[in-house]
């Protein structure tokens, strides 16, 4: 018999048990923590710029002949993209799920090699940016200047270039993204009337800057071949791509035989300002410079957060006086909560089970024996979900509370045979567990099965809803092994090793507990058997079970996942088409401005010239509200959906503008506007079909001219 090897050999049932339990505590160090396993598809994007070009040139010249090239590429599920009025191009190409996104990004970049020749000239000279980003975002940190001490223009530049590639490149961060990013450029504004009359047009122009703003190799003196007497060589040193607003202004347009030369500064004003000054950032209605911080795939959320705060707090110290930051939105500060929220729930069910496990055995020696089996299975099987790379999230900790009624139950039954058979046939625990063994093993094996048969299955779904549970199936498989594997093996030697014979208790609560577990019992055996002769009475319940479920079922609202106060909301601001910036700016401090005076309400990012549902444009914005901390909100009024019930109403009354106002997404519907995927969730009750009708109402309006 297997056990016997264990209860003749209790230190090796002792030692398997610890190395299980050191294998789980290991991996429970280094497993990935995250709220949910990663099932969204992996995401490639194609960036692109056509300096002065429209959103339709633009379409025509950069995204088509990308897209023709990219669309069928090895496992694509679908893609999206963005043309913008500045410019700008965005491609978005979603994969299955489970696709290795380091292959997938290679096959797009051979894709786009092979659109390079028909792409304009002034696309290529600004290159084309391949990225893999996963579209979790970490948080958002936001750098701002103390009383007005640099200008947005030096802040976002000094940040780009101090900051974000520090951020890059640390473990667990696939893109560190500026909203509202400005960098340096040399702008030269021409006056067209000048021009004309001079017989110029912008073409001789940009031919002249580029003539002689370049970088050239002036190559050497003195280099062999030369001849014998030459001692010394030298390396010819050009001036290089011009750097000063007086250096530009000097540039030649046109020079006649007579001496006569025309300048740029002639014909234009030069002025070092930004790129594009078609967006703009703001933290609490003041000017700031706002980084979203994306998670890689398969990272830790957790040490990736403390990573980039270490590191942003270690370049700080450099930074010029006047510029502070703040990590104002940090998604694993929800993680944290609910991964704490689960370990205490997992804390009182442990003890509930040990309770009511002392309740029905009466002896704290038998209770002892399952109470040691839960921490073996359940810590145990964190080393498995870390081998198959999966995370401890809330479905695998979820597993592993259900689990805890589960994995108690073989330990259970091993101890109350031995018990039964000590009592009844008077043997000691050894000889009384040998032969309880004899009489268990095949039930705890076939029982092990069965639940296995039930939630085994369920890993093998397929699509995102098996991407989802196939971790909570592997976490509470595992669980369910290990304990069967602890109730062959420790389970049988501590019961030869620490019971004892029972004492009856004959008074107090314990004793007429006992009566009654005794008293449900008889009752039990004679509704069975009254049930045994009346097999329509028995029909008859169950199908009236089975009917409730299914009303049940069927009336009440569906969804993916559940929808949660994860501590933030986000604002949507659409405007007429062709509203200026300033516009759009106008409206977002009016958003701010409200927003922060609301009760349970931090703080409040807005972002002018970028927007969820439309991309990049002057008329679109976008708002983070980060709210206070959970146990600052405790009343109904304080929650997201009392917050966004409050807010929603005001922000409909700011006029000429359309703005929603919605959770972070929890059901993650997919909807397409200018070729940009957004996210939605259910409110209240909404099922995915309601909520799949407010998605197109919202469309729609997104896409009216609401004055």
């Amino acid at each position: 018999m297997f056990s016997r090897i264990f209860i003749d050999r209790p230190r090796l049932a002792i030692v398997v048990s610890v190395i299980l339990t050191l294998a789980g505590v290991l991996a429970l160090l280094n497993i990935p923590v995250a709220q949910y396993p990663p099932i969204s598809p992996p995401e490639i994007r194609v960036q692109s710029t056509y300096p002065g070009a429209s959103a339709e040139v633009v379409a025509g010249s950069v995204a088509a002949p990308l897209e023709a090239e990219i669309n069928g590429v090895e496992n694509m599920l679908y893609m999206s993209s963005t043309c913008s009025n500045n410019g700008s191009y965005s491609l978005s190409v979603s994969f299955e799920v489970g696709t290795d996104p380091n292959i997938a990004q290679v096959n797009i970049q051979n894709r786009v090699q092979q659109a390079i020749p028909k792409l304009p000239q002034e696309v290529t000279d600004q290159g084309i940016a391949v990225r893999t980003r996963s579209s979790d975002i970490l948080g958002v940190i936001s750098f701002f200047t103390t009383k007005g001490s640099y200008d947005a223009l030096f802040l976002s530049n000094y940040i780009s270039i101090n900051v974000k590639d520090a951020l890059t490149r640390l473990n667990g961060v696939s893109e560190a993204y500026l909203f509202g990013a400005l960098d340096y450029s040399m702008r030269i504004w021409m006056n067209p009337e000048k021009l004309t009359s001079l017989g110029l047009t912008a073409d001789d122009v940009i031919a002249a800057v580029r003539e002689q703003n370049v970088q050239a190799a002036t190559g050497s003196i003195g280099t062999a071949p030369g001849s014998d007497a030459q001692q010394v060589q030298y390396t010819l040193r050009a001036q290089g791509r011009l750097k000063k607003v007086e250096d530009f202004e000097n540039i030649i347009i046109r020079a006649n035989p007579k001496g006569g030369v025309l300048r740029l500064r002639d014909v234009a004003r030069v002025e070092l300002g930004a790129v594009s000054y078609a967006s703009k950032s703001t933290l609490n209605g003041s000017p700031a410079v706002n980084m979203a911080i994306y998670r890689s795939s398969g990272a830790n959320a957790l040490q990736t957060i403390k990573a980039v705060e270490a590191e942003v707090e270690r370049l700080s110290h450099r930074f010029p006086e006047g510029i502070k930051y703040r990590l104002v939105y940090d998604t694993t500060r929800f993680v944290q909560s609910a991964i704490h929220e689960i370990i205490f729930t997992l804390f009182i069910t442990f003890l509930l089970v040990v309770g009511v496990t002392y309740l029905f055995l009466q002896d704290w020696r038998a209770t002892l024996i399952p109470a040691l089996t839960i921490p073996v299975s359940l810590v145990g099987s964190f080393a498995v979900l870390l081998v198959l790379g999966f995370s401890a999230n809330t479905i695998t900790l979820f597993a592993l509370i259900l689990a805890i009624g589960l994995v108690v139950d073989d330990a259970i039954v091993v101890v109350e045979n031995v018990q039964r058979v000590m009592q009844e046939e008077n043997l000691c625990p050894r000889d009384a567990a040998i032969k309880a063994m004899g009489q268990v093993t095949g039930p705890i094996i076939s029982t092990t099965l069965v639940l296995l048969a039930v939630f085994v299955p369920v890993g093998f779904i397929p699509g995102i809803t098996g991407q989802l549970y196939k971790q909570f199936a592997v976490t509470i498989s595992t669980a369910v092994l290990l304990s069967a594997l602890n109730a062959l093996t420790l389970s049988p030697a501590l019961c030869a090793t620490f019971l004892r014979p029972s004492r009856i208790i004959t008074r107090g609560p314990l004793a007429w507990f006992s009566r009654f577990v005794r008293g449900s019992r008889s009752t039990y055996i004679i509704t069975a058997a009254w049930l045994v002769k009346r097999k329509l009475v028995a029909f008859f319940i169950l199908g009236l079970i089975i009917a409730s479920a299914y009303y049940l079922f069927a009336t009440r609202p569906t969804s993916f996942l559940p929808t949660e106060d994860q501590g933030v909301f986000f604002i949507n601001v659409q405007l007429p088409e062709s509203s200026t910036l300033s516009r759009t700016n106008k409206v977002l401090d009016q958003v701010s401005q409200l927003l922060k005076k609301t009760p349970g309400v931090a703080d409040v990012i807005a972002v002018a010239g970028y927007s969820l549902l439309s991309g990049s444009s002057e008329n679109v914005g976008l708002g983070f509200v980060i709210l206070d901390p959970w146990d600052k909100r405790e009343t109904p009024e304080l929650k997201l959906d009392g917050i966004l019930a409050r807010v929603r109403p005001e922000l409909a009354a700011i006029p000429t503008a359309n703005i929603f106002a919605f959770g972070r997404p929890a059901i993650q519907g997919l909807g397409n506007t200018s070729g940009f995927n957004f996210q939605l969730e259910a409110l209240g009750d909404q099922s995915p079909h309601e909520l799949a009708a407010a998605t197109r109402a919202l469309v729609v309006a997104a896409n009216q001219d609401p004055v």
